[in-house]
């Protein structure tokens, strides 16, 4: 086909021809207005992790590793003074979970992605910007000057002070999908803070008054056993007081408090529950004796064998214990949980049947013997009291058994315990009973028909 240009299309060519730099300049004006759109970029926030609602915005490894006390002040890594003088917590009675930090209360160790989850929200940014992720973790441990660990609603104890907390971070990011910037990392780390509670008298030992059979095979543990002081204390934590000695108890048994860091005697109130007191006498600047009463037989209902009913308390109870200065303010206090009260028959002896019978009528149990000791008879399989002991005697631990807690019996006079006692726990190889010595807790099997003396729990171990 032959194109021919006729009058009408030239004049459309020319028209087109003429209207071609207007249309240049109007590209080239939305391609510049484009172009400054693009290059100025508006510069926002960058999103931070924050364990206190944003008042504390942590945006660096520094941040990342730091911690705040109640009081306001804040320590960091290169602000950390506690390697040559421990952190002081600010008030008394405080516990590791008064210190702020990015790790929650309620674990040791978090992925940053759960951090910032809705169950934690531990996250912000000041522009609105969501949509957030991250990566890597940051976790955390306590332990004592012992090395040993501890949880973070322990309160510190002066006993065993100073405390090192470690943070530890691996190499971490938090970024939101818009804004800018948008994105924020952390490098890895660690730090050891050293924290002392605030300066206050501390009970470190509450000691049996009687030290035999306190060395060699009979010591416990060095963390809870010292051979001339006694048992340590375990916790100031109200809470944990049922790892203190005691958790059994008779009437008329007694123990000393060991008081360190006071200059002047303290004033005990006794403490009662359930038809047990604790009475503190003696008090000076360095001890206290702590006595237990509760309830008992008399001298008629040992020589009866229908004795009336005894009071049995509920159980368990927790006692705290509370030293107040001459102003009155409470600077020492010392708690433990009574989990069994014991009775015995003082002197008067019977055979296995005559002091079961004995103790079922007071309202009472027969023990086993690991309600008495933890020693361990080599030749039957007699469960003992946990920790169980190396050899056929007790070892000194908190919780096993009234003997390997209290120790040589004959030694509290006024609570009339004697030599060999009863248990309900049957030889395995013959109809013989088990008895438990009221000295060192060693165990042994009899005839039923032999004379011993008899103890009674208010309840028996599971």
């Amino acid at each position: 086909m032959i194109y021919t240009q006729t009058q009408a299309s030239g004049q459309l060519s020319k028209l087109a021809l003429a209207s071609m730099p207007w249309l240049l300049l109007l590209y080239a004006t939305t391609t510049q207005a484009l172009s400054v759109t693009t290059v100025h970029v508006i510069h926002g926030s960058e999103p931070y992790l924050t364990f206190d609602n944003g008042v504390t915005k942590v945006t660096t490894t520094e941040g990342l590793l730091g911690i705040t006390l109640s009081d306001g002040t804040q320590y960091t890594p290169s602000t950390n003074p506690s390697t040559v003088t421990p952190i002081v917590l600010p008030d008394a009675d405080q516990s590791f979970a008064d210190i702020g930090m990015l790790v929650p209360t309620d674990t040791n160790s978090i992925d940053l992605n759960t951090l910032i989850d809705s169950n934690y929200n531990y996250w912000g940014d000041d522009d609105g910007d969501s949509d957030v992720t991250a990566t890597g973790s940051l976790s955390l441990s306590i332990v004592d000057k012992d090395n040993r660990t501890v949880s973070r609603n322990t309160v510190p104890m002066y006993c065993n002070a100073p405390y090192k907390a470690t943070l530890t971070s691996t190499e971490s990011t938090l970024t939101t999908r818009y804004g800018f910037p948008n994105s924020i990392k952390f490098d890895a780390g660690n730090v050891s803070y050293y924290f002392n509670p605030k300066e206050s008298p501390g009970v470190c030992f509450a000691k049996p008054s009687n030290l035999v059979y306190n060395i060699g095979i009979y010591a416990g543990p060095e963390n809870i056993w010292h051979y001339n002081k006694g048992f340590l204390t375990q916790t100031a934590t109200p809470s944990s007081y049922s790892s203190n000695f005691p958790t059994t108890g008779a009437n008329g048994l007694f123990f000393d408090l060991d008081i360190s860091n006071t200059d002047q005697a303290l004033t005990w109130e006794p403490v009662s529950h359930s038809g047990i007191t604790a009475t503190m006498t003696n008090s000076t600047k360095t001890s206290v004796r702590v006595t237990l009463t509760g309830p008992a037989a008399t001298s008629s209902q040992w020589n009866s064998r229908v004795p009336d009913k005894i009071a049995k308390p509920s159980l368990p109870q927790t006692f705290e214990l509370v030293g107040r200065d001459s102003s009155g303010n409470a600077v020492a206090k010392y708690g433990f949980e009574l989990k069994q009260w014991f009775v015995n028959r003082g002197t008067v002896m019977g055979n296995y049947n005559d002091q079961l019978s004995w103790c079922k009528n007071i309202g009472y149990e027969l023990p086993n013997v690991r309600d008495l000791t933890n020693a361990v008879y080599p030749y039957d399989d007699i469960i003992s009291a946990t920790p169980v002991s190396s050899g056929n005697y007790f070892q000194r631990h908190i919780g096993a058994g009234l003997f390997s807690e209290w120790g040589y019996m004959l030694y509290y006079t006024n609570a009339n315990f004697y030599w060999y006692y009863w248990t309900n726990d049957k030889y395995s190889h013959g109809d013989y009973w088990y008895y438990a010595h009221g000295d060192y807790g060693l165990i042994h099997w009899v005839t039923p028909a032999g004379l011993y003396y008899g103890i009674c729990a208010s309840e028996l171990k599971p």
